[in-house]
């Protein structure tokens, strides 16, 4: 099962993302290439405790609901995300791949006594979070067919 813990996942990843070009179209949503990237690093950044979010009350917390989408379940297209996720401007390209990298590096290889809560999730396992770390971030590379 892939997860962000596991460096051939991790590699996965940013191999698929060095295919990406900041011009490619999606296949759904709304994001550019730059504005998905850009939302992935507030993730990771959200993840590391860097970014804050206002926890929702939403279903999503509960079991089962809560381990199906994050084990199982695909990814809806054009789910709503926390706003605090959004608010990154995109940089210049190759510095928001960078930034990318070093992001999921630090999170994947830190240590994480405490992790934050997801604000649509509530708490997380260490195993839930790199699970969901991963599915979430190949669903916005699906999202750009890399």
């Amino acid at each position: 099962m892939n997860s962000i813990w596991d460096k051939a996942s991790r590699d996965n990843l940013e191999r698929r993302l060095d295919q990406l070009n900041p011009g490619a179209p999606a296949k759904w949503g709304k994001f550019t290439a730059p504005q998905m990237v850009t939302h992935l690093n507030e993730s990771l950044r959200m993840a590391l405790g860097e970014v804050k979010c206002k926890p929702r009350n939403s279903p999503l917390s509960k079991f089962p609901l809560k381990q199906l989408i994050i084990y199982v379940a695909p990814f809806p297209k054009g789910a709503p995300t926390a706003p605090e996720l959004l608010a990154g401007q995109p940089q210049e390209w190759n510095g928001e791949v960078s930034r990318f990298k070093e992001l999921l590096n630090r999170f994947a290889t830190g240590s994480h006594a405490r992790m934050p809560e997801h604000p649509a999730f509530g708490k997380l396992s260490r195993n839930a979070w790199g699970r969901l770390g991963y599915r979430h971030i190949d669903h916005h590379l699906r999202q750009f067919n890399v």
